[in-house]
């Protein structure tokens, strides 16, 4: 009885041990492929974007992370669809960037 106790115990923990691994693995797996995806985006807003205007993605990026993601997912659409001939500079970036802030702002009214 004592023993059919123990043998029960160790195949419990062995299974644990084991999802624990897969786990363990699935997110080495998910990070390992968030971080080539950071890369790729990198390399992208290198080739088109000026140094200014990354400089400002990047302060904006500490800021309003969300709003940053967007340009940035916009930008790579348009890169990827050729419609972005010549790198983007400051002041395009501004423009952009007040563009994709008005459309996703949301109003607050607080009422008494």
């Amino acid at each position: 009885m004592a023993e059919d106790i123990e043998e029960i115990r160790k195949r419990k923990l062995m299974e644990l041990q084991k999802k624990y691994l897969e786990q363990q693995k699935a997110q080495e797996e998910a990070l390992r492929q968030e971080m080539e995806l950071e890369a790729q985006l990198d390399a992208i807003m290198r080739r088109i974007l000026t140094p200014e205007a990354r400089e400002r993605l990047g302060r904006v990026k500490l800021v309003k992370p969300e709003l940053a993601r967007q340009v940035e997912l916009v930008l790579v659409q348009l890169y990827q669809a050729g419609q972005i001939r010549e790198p983007i500079d400051d002041a395009k970036l501004k423009r952009i960037l007040a563009q994709i802030d008005e459309r996703t702002r949301r109003d607050y009214t607080i009422k008494w």
